[in-house]
């Protein structure tokens, strides 16, 4: 029986919010008349192409590079996937808002060919906080995410001057593409509370939710919970509460995951893991992703090719690692040869591609 994973307005309108502080509108969720539905099991990896570091690098004018993008995103749909999460960053659109929105346009071109959608991730509280335009790092040998960037930069997030600038990019982003069918939902938030403190995150992470309200887009809005410690209650709950669709993320084992798919579940939305794979702490396609799969849950690893992220790696790997046996991240190398064919014929018999 085909698995069907629905995100329809009849659903969404309906739902209660599950904090005090839910910044959701009465009747807040998909506005498309006839329901805005995915009409199959959301599955498919965080991307960025293997030529670029960072986010800068993939969509700055002179790094954008559409030939491996849809080189590699070819791989993706020869191996069943649909769904692609993908990072933006604000210094690019304030550079040129224009040329960049061509980028995303021709991005979402490139997607639609592969019959790929799109969740983009607007700001993201991760890896290194001093992001630069123009020419980006190389990669440090053997480093995992040796050039990934925040979004906004770290001294940023608690800078009222610059909110106006984040409340033009929220806006002008979502009003551009807030109804076009091929961006499958937003995820305005990579996990808020990673690189700063709940506290001082709180009121940017508040001012975005309010800003993409506002806009009120036709897709679904999804800030994914990633620490569920006790230190991260108040942030998750609001994530929670202003979450058209629920998504998290899970890096550990089986039982972990089906623990986490019963909690998110219990909201009565549907629910994405939005990141997951992490080979050497348990977290593998062999084991998860027949499990997302039959509870109707969407599965998005992390990585596709083995690039300048440097993602096989794991966390905290040292310079000049070599490469090891067992990948963190990842899929394919560049040349589309997989790290692991058993892995490759999993995903495609989950996905109906064999």
């Amino acid at each position: 029986m085909k698995t069907v994973f629905v995100v329809c307005v009849s659903i969404l309108v309906s739902l209660p919010c599950f904090a005090a502080d839910s910044l959701m509108p009465k009747g807040a969720g998909p506005a498309s008349p006839n329901g805005y539905a995915v009409a199959s099991w959301p599955v498919g990896c965080n991307f960025i192409p293997s030529t670029a570091i960072n986010q800068l690098e993939m969509w700055q004018k002179d790094t954008y590079d559409p030939n491996t993008i849809d080189r590699e995103l070819g791989w993706a749909q020869q191996i069943g996937f649909n769904t692609v999460r993908v990072f933006l960053h604000y210094l690019v659109w304030q550079e040129d808002p224009n040329g960049f929105k061509g980028r995303m346009d021709d991005f979402l071109g490139i997607c639609e060919k592969h019959k790929i959608r799109v969740m983009f991730v607007l700001f993201d509280d991760c890896w290194n906080g001093d992001a630069k335009l123009g020419k980006q790092p190389a990669p440090k040998p053997g480093v995992h995410n040796s050039g990934w960037l925040q979004c906004p930069r770290y001294a940023e997030v608690n800078d009222v001057t610059k909110f106006s600038v984040f409340k033009q990019y929220v806006k002008n982003i979502l009003r551009s593409y807030g109804k076009d069918k091929r961006v499958l939902i937003w995820d305005l938030y990579n996990e808020p509370g990673n690189s700063h403190t709940p506290k001082e995150i709180m009121p940017l992470l508040k001012n975005v939710v309010k800003w993409a309200r506002e806009v009120n887009p036709s897709q679904p809005v999804t800030i994914g919970v990633w620490n569920q410690d006790s230190a991260h209650k108040e942030i998750n709950d609001f994530q929670i509460a202003n979450s058209d669709v629920i998504s998290f993320h899970d890096y550990s084992g089986l039982e972990s995951m089906k623990n986490d798919i019963a909690n998110f579940k219990s909201y009565g939305r549907p629910v994405i893991c939005t990141e997951y794979i992490a080979r050497g702490a348990g977290s593998r396609f062999e084991t998860h992703l027949p499990l997302l799969k039959a509870e109707n849950v969407g599965a998005i690893n992390w990585g596709l090719v083995y690039g300048k992220t440097q993602t096989i790696y794991p966390w905290g790997s040292p310079l000049n690692a070599p490469e090891p046996n067992v990948w963190h991240h990842d899929i394919f190398r560049k040349d589309g040869t997989p790290f692991s064919e058993q892995e490759i014929e999993v995903i495609k018999k989950l996905t109906n591609k064999d």
